[in-house]
């Protein structure tokens, strides 16, 4: 019996069997920022130990850092001192630092990929949830803790449990108006927040093989929202065309043999999964939630559950979730009102994002009373937009187009909800609390229906808004 990518690439990197049961796993590459870097650093300071593979190590900020103003000193002490932290870090240990001023920098889960650091067939580690977002390269990429991040500068290694390998194909046409997020939006739904809890989730069918790089992204990206501790993609000839030419691909002769490598590292036609889920495409509409979790998520053209109606394990989680989000039972979602529309994030910060939405933002209007920020998820993709005119179609619509960063995503920084204000938002997270009020509430959709709801100034169905919008996958 043949492999499935993760036993592959888990086999390849498996250094030892610890006594506790688990796998010492070797980190091919490892992401750093400025949240959860500073303490690690610390440690090694305090053990007097070096960084193992400094060059396999890349740094860069994205959680703290203001989008409105990159002046320096920054208003926020806390951010202030976190940067300059890093910087002197990556200086004292030769690790690579995407800094402010390098037009380089952006969100960690961007930066990998737009760099060419993050590659099929490797392992990849981050203090940072999202991590998964790398796997739509086929690469094993793992969320970690500080203590975590602490063993991997120090020894390029670190200890865990194998997984066991749930595949999920969704294969059909995807209808108009239909896209990646609502693709993940729908696949939490179906298997719940906690369903992939011990598992990696491959992605695949035809759906998944009409994605381009960034759709992939997207549902990558939000893996760890289902319980899932990885998500991935096998690499494809859409991934070797992504990745080739950038700086840090292989070169020359080494490039097709790295190509060969990754092409054997796909999971074999005979492996085995532990579990094997089938999503027909047509069934996905356009999806948002209406909750305090991703899971939590309905059609837009259905209503509001009721406790009533949830099963008992549910009733006391649809119980507060209606209460915090102000929704009234068996209403529908749609004609919600919100008061801000967000953007951005490393879910949908991407270029062909803000590509896809411009094209129905153009000429259009932000409602009245509505405050929309559109923040790009990296220097790169920024100056793109620029280039090509979309910052001043989101600008001329009454977007504030803001430096890259997480922003609003999480509200670390000084982009947060005010009051118990309902955000539509293109980020993969919509807990209590999490846009930076204690009473904000978050809806979580696609950024087209994101412009479509800050126009209308109300959640709103993309198709009845726009028309003829996009079908299915974006062309890769």
């Amino acid at each position: 019996m043949g492999k499935n990518l993760f036993e592959k690439v888990w086999d390849e990197h498996s250094v030892a069997t610890l006594s506790n049961g688990q796998t010492q796993v070797f980190i091919g590459t490892h992401l750093i920022h400025e949240v959860t870097s500073p303490q690690a650093f610390g440690m090694l300071r305090d053990l007097n130990l070096k960084v193992r593979h400094p060059e396999r190590t890349f740094a860069t900020v994205d959680h703290i850092v203001p989008t409105h103003s990159r002046v320096e000193p920054f208003e926020d002490k806390l951010a202030d001192a976190m940067i300059k932290e890093l910087r002197n870090s990556t200086q004292e240990f030769g690790i690579k630092m995407f800094d402010l001023y390098s037009g380089e920098q952006g969100i960690v889960h961007m930066v990998g990929p737009e760099q060419g650091i993050t590659q099929p067939a490797t392992t990849i580690a981050c203090g940072d949830s999202h991590t998964a977002t790398h796997g739509a390269f086929g690469a094993i990429a793992f969320g970690i803790g500080t203590s975590q991040v602490r063993d991997v500068l120090a020894t390029q290694t670190m200890a865990l449990s194998k997984l066991k390998v749930r595949r999920i194909n969704v294969d059909g046409e995807l209808q108009p108006g239909v896209y990646a997020k609502d693709v993940i939006l729908h696949i939490i739904r179906v298997l719940g927040v906690n369903g992939g809890l011990g598992y990696a989730y491959e992605y695949g069918g035809s759906v998944f093989d009409r994605m381009n790089m960034e759709e992939r992204m997207t549902v990558c990206n939000m893996s760890i929202e289902g319980g899932a501790r990885c998500g991935y993609v096998n690499p494809d000839e859409t991934t070797y065309k992504y990745l080739k030419g950038r700086p840090y691909s292989p070169k020359a002769t080494d490039w097709d043999a790295a190509v060969a490598r990754w092409k054997a590292s796909a999971s074999d036609k005979d492996c085995h999964y532990d579990d094997v889920v089938n999503i027909k495409a047509e069934d996905i509409e356009p999806t948002v939630t209406w909750g305090i979790n991703p899971g939590q998520a309905i059609f837009v053209s259905e209503s509001v559950p009721t406790v009533e109606s949830s099963s008992e394990k549910e009733k006391e989680n649809v119980a507060l979730a209606l209460k915090h989000m102000k929704l009234e039972p068996g209403s529908a979602i749609k004609g919600t009102k919100i008061d801000v529309a967000f953007f951005g994030s490393c879910t949908n910060g991407r270029l062909s994002d803000f590509e896809e939405a411009a094209r129905y933002l153009k000429g259009k209007k932000v409602a009245a009373g509505v405050k929309a920020i559109a923040v790009p998820g990296s220097q790169l993709v920024g100056k793109a937009c620029e280039e090509k005119g979309i910052d001043k179609i989101f600008e001329a619509a009454g977007f504030e187009w803001r430096a890259a960063g997480c922003s609003m995503c999480l509200a670390m920084n000084p982009d947060k909800l005010v009051g118990d204000q309902l955000c539509a938002s293109t980020s993969n997270r919509n807990f209590i609390g999490r846009q930076g009020s204690p009473t904000g509430r978050t809806i979580l959709m696609s950024p087209v229906m994101v412009v479509a709801a800050a126009i209308t100034g109300q959640v709103s169905d993309a198709r009845e808004v726009f028309g003829n919008v996009g079908h299915g996958a974006i062309a890769a």
